[in-house]
C-alpha cells in the first residue's frame, strides 16, 4: 500500500489532536455555546455555493431522509463539538486527547448492542483493558477515588461526547442514506447550527474580535471542512478500520501540541491511563475473532 495513503487519516487526526488545544484555548476568549455555533456557521457558509446544487439535485431524498440526518447531526456535531467546549473549561487538552481515543472502542462495543455483529474477543478484553485506563485517568492515578465522586466534570463531559460520537458512526452504518457524502455532511451541518442556536441565542453571545476570530476560523474550516475531506478520502483510499486506527496516535498528539503551546506537564497517570486505553483499542480493532468461536486445531 503506497505510504501517501496514510496522509489523509494522519492529517486528519493531527488536525483534530490540534482541535483540542484550541478547545482549552476558547476558555476565557469565547463561550462555548458561541464557538459551538459560530465555527458551523462558517462552514456552511464555505460548503454552500459548492454543494448546495448537489443538495438541491437530491431533495427528494432530503426530504425522506431528514429525521435521520438531524439526529446525525445532533451526535456528530452538535453534542460531540460542544461538550467538548464545555469540557475544556475544566480538564486539560491531554485529558481530552486520551478519552477522545475512546471512540473507536465505544464504536466496537456499540455495535455489538445496536448492529447485533458479535462482540470479539479482543472487543471484550480490550475493553475492559480501556476502561480500566479510564478511571486511572479519572482518578488522576486512583481509580478508589472515584468511590467519592471526586472526578472533574469536563472528563465526564467528554466521555459522554466520545459516546455520542461512536453512536453518531454505528447509526451512520446503520442508515444507508443513498446520497452522495458532501450532501450528507451539508446536510447535518444545517441541522448542527439549528440545533446550536437556541444556546448561542441563550448563553453568552461572545462577539467576534481579533482575539477569537482565529480560533472560529481554525474550528470551522480545519478542523470541520478539511477533516471531513481527508477522512472520507482515507475511508475510500484504505478502509475505515485501517484509518479508525490512526485516531490511536490523538492521545500523543494531543499532549504533545499541548506541552508546546500550552505549558502542560505531563503526569505519570497521564502515562498509565493513556496507555491502557491505546492498548485497548489496539486490542479491540486487531483480536477480531468473534467471542466464543473456538480456534482451529493447527495439530
Amino acid at each position: 500500500m503506497p505510504l501517501l495513503y496514510f496522509l489523509p487519516p494522519l492529517g486528519a487526526v493531527l488536525i483534530w489532536s490540534g482541535n483540542m488545544t484550541i478547545n482549552q484555548l476558547t476558555v476565557g476568549t469565547i463561550a462555548p455555546s458561541s464557538i459551538a455555533f459560530l465555527r458551523w456557521v462558517l462552514a456552511l457558509a464555505v460548503l454552500t455555493p459548492f454543494v448546495l446544487p448537489a443538495a438541491w439535485r437530491h431533495r427528494q431524498t432530503l426530504r425522506r431522509e431528514w429525521p435521520k440526518l438531524a439526529v446525525l447531526g445532533l451526535l456528530g456535531m452538535g453534542l460531540w463539538q460542544g461538550l467538548a467546549y464545555v469540557a475544556a473549561e475544566t480538564t486539560t487538552a491531554t485529558n481530552m486527547g486520551i478519552l477522545a481515543a475512546m471512540v473507536p472502542l465505544l464504536t466496537v462495543l456499540l455495535s455489538a448492542l445496536i448492529l447485533r455483529e458479535a462482540p470479539s474477543r479482543g472487543g471484550t478484553l480490550g475493553g475492559l483493558l480501556a476502561l480500566f485506563g479510564v478511571l486511572v485517568l479519572l482518578g488522576r492515578g486512583d481509580p478508589l477515588t472515584l468511590l467519592d465522586l471526586q472526578v472533574a466534570l469536563g472528563d465526564l463531559l467528554m466521555v459522554v461526547a466520545a459516546t455520542c460520537y461512536a453512536l453518531y458512526g454505528v447509526m451512520l452504518k446503520r442508515w444507508p442514506l443513498g446520497l452522495p457524502p458532501w450532501v450528507v455532511l451539508y446536510a447535518q451541518v444545517v441541522f448542527a447550527v439549528l440545533f446550536l442556536l437556541p444556546p448561542y441565542l441563550l448563553g453568552p453571545m461572545t462577539p467576534v474580535d481579533d482575539h477569537n476570530v482565529w480560533l472560529i476560523l481554525y474550528a470551522g474550516i480545519p478542523a470541520s471542512i478539511v477533516t471531513t475531506f481527508l477522512w472520507m478520502r482515507a475511508i475510500r483510499q484504505i478502509g475505515a478500520s485501517q484509518a479508525s486506527i490512526f485516531i490511536n496516535l490523538m492521545p500523543l498528539f494531543s499532549a504533545l501540541i499541548a506541552m508546546l503551546f500550552l505549558g502542560e506537564r505531563i503526569a505519570l497517570f497521564h502515562l498509565v491511563g493513556g496507555l491502557l486505553v491505546l492498548a485497548g483499542v489496539i486490542m479491540a480493532q486487531t483480536l477480531t475473532q468473534p467471542l466464543g468461536r473456538k480456534s482451529p486445531n493447527l495439530s
